[in-house]
């Protein structure tokens, strides 16, 4: 097609959004294992680098580019409770729950050898040789410390609001715990990833202790996290000896550290970063980031509280000029809070808005606003492909009479005015799933969810999402795919993709997996013969 789109300067920055993502779901009875957890999505992955051959070598270090100050804290039950995913994708290496989430979707034992679900009770065998980072063996005491410190309603900064559910947790001896919900959940299996900590360690903001594959060495605030290999992890060792996250204030320098080789791997980039790396020096991976990609609009603002500004909105953005400029037409469009991966909930609404500036400038016109009007997206600076999709859409507003603006501002201001305090008109952001769960994606609209920025308000959005909490199987896969028709109907967002993720990487190195939730898994990573 031919781009409308001119004279943006596409900067060079990663993205990274808000929770960690999708997951598996065990069917609600018998006992699960590593050998037969259950696979709820497939997760499609594109790489040249996957085909290398030669043969892995255990050691060496490398150095991976993040264009995001990570968080004040590394208290891995703090960032579940704020909702922050990047500092979390890289403390995936180094924490792990009861259960994991594997490349290919599924939930597997980890802390846990074993569990059994028996209605609403699971029943948790730890496994035996875990140790902590500080060489600690954990016991039932730790799990069952853990899991209430994220049970605590009255926390502010570790309280996990799916806990809520939790009625019990109690440790039935050194190796057995026992978790009893108020009903049986079929989606719950995935909170069980949830961070295993050692009991009474105070000082995980700041020297994190966890059970994975890597262990916490050192963080310079605004310059880098150092973590090394864990030698007595209980399962498949890391091979690299030592990981360093590398923090750049600007992509351009990012970019031309990783072209130097002063990195060796970046993630989340536009296909205009990856143009230049020769395939000798570098390989290119191509996946998917599991997010819903879209311009969240405040529904509690004017004039995108009237349902047909917001539809207007809908025909006015092409969605395949975004894509084409991020990505080189990559991507998948989307058109509601829902994305592929979510396979049997997934409902393919991406064609409900075709692009149509004469539908939308009619809708303006019914609307009262046929002369136009003004407003402003806050978009957070430091993910350059959000920005540069709020420029595409200037543009595209601008050609149905709608004049937007855009305030770019540091990820901290976003967090604390956008997503916490509400107080925008419009923004470009990328949503996952908390816990890898396909109810994370539709929990947020609830009227009354505390997550819900966008303050969607529907009585039939909230009559249907307590009725689908209520029903399993069939009933509430389709209750949830009514859901994201009601919020295709109401256009309650400008639902535009789930974004292609592009990979660049030393060709020396191979084993990188993309995951369908949001990590960076650094144990498979290694070098090659």
């Amino acid at each position: 097609m031919k781009l409308r789109f001119r004279g943006i300067a596409l900067l060079m920055l990663v993205v990274l959004t808000l929770t960690a993502v999708l997951g598996a779901c065990a069917d609600g009875k018998g006992d699960v294992t590593e050998s037969d957890a259950q696979k709820t999505a497939d997760q499609t992955q594109t790489s040249d680098a996957a085909a290398q051959t030669g043969e892995a070598i255990a050691g060496g270090e490398i150095t991976v580019g993040v264009a995001q100050e990570l968080d004040s804290s590394l208290d891995p039950h703090e960032m579940v409770a704020a909702g922050t995913a990047g500092t979390r994708e890289i403390l995936f290496n180094i924490f792990e729950g009861l259960l994991k989430p594997d490349s290919d979707g599924n939930l597997i034992p980890a802390v846990a050898s074993a569990y059994k679900v028996d209605g609403a009770v699971y029943t948790f065998t730890v496994r035996e040789g875990v140790t902590f980072h500080n060489g600690q063996a954990v016991t039932a005491a730790d799990v069952v410390y853990s899991l209430q410190r994220v049970a605590n309603a009255s926390s502010v900064t570790t309280y996990v609001s799916a806990f809520s559910a939790v009625t019990r947790i109690e440790e039935v001896d050194s190796r057995t715990v026992e978790v009893e919900l108020q009903e049986p959940d079929s989606e719950f299996d995935a909170n069980f990833t949830v961070a295993i900590i050692p009991a009474g360690y105070g000082a995980q903001s700041g020297n994190p202790v966890g059970t994975g594959p890597f262990r916490f060495v050192s963080y310079a605030p605004q310059e880098s996290l150092v973590m090394e290999r864990y030698d007595d992890y209980w399962g498949e060792a890391a091979y690299l000896d030592k990981v360093t996250f590398q923090v750049y204030a600007s992509s351009e320098t990012m970019i031309m550290a990783l072209q130097s080789g002063a990195l060796d791997l970046c993630a989340k980039l536009e296909s205009s970063q990856v143009t230049g790396f020769n395939s000798e020096d570098f390989s290119i991976l191509e996946g998917t980031m599991n997010l819903v990609q879209a311009l969240y609009l405040n529904n509690e603002v004017a004039p995108f509280n009237d349902v047909r500004v917001r539809q207007a909105l809908c025909y006015a953005v092409d969605i395949e000029e975004i894509m084409q400029v991020l990505a080189d037409g990559r991507g998948t469009p989307v058109g509601s809070s829902m994305y592929p991966a979510f396979a049997k909930y997934y409902e393919d609404l991406s064609d409900a808005y075709p692009y149509d500036p004469d539908q939308a400038k009619a809708l303006l016109e019914e609307a009262g606003y046929g002369d136009g009007f003004t407003m402003t997206i806050t978009v957070p600076a430091n993910y350059q492909p959000h920005v540069t999709t709020a420029q595409v859409i200037v543009e595209q507003l601008g050609a149905v009479g709608i004049t937007a603006t855009i305030d770019s501002v540091e990820w901290t201001t976003w967090y604390n005015d956008v997503y916490t305090a509400r107080n925008y008109e419009a923004t470009v952001i990328g949503v996952d799933a908390s816990f890898m769960t396909a109810r994370a994606m539709l929990a947020r609209f609830d009227s009354a969810a505390s997550n819900n920025f966008t303050n969607f308000s529907s009585a039939e959005y909230d009559a249907v999402y307590a009725q689908a909490q209520a029903s399993t199987g069939d009933e509430q896969i389709a209750l949830y795919k009514r859901l994201q028709e009601i919020l295709s109907e109401e256009a309650a967002n400008v639902y535009l993709q789930d974004m292609c993720n592009l990979v660049v990487m030393n060709s020396k190195l191979a084993g990188f997996l993309f995951y369908p939730l949001y990590a960076m898994d650094l144990s498979t990573v290694h070098f090659t013969a």
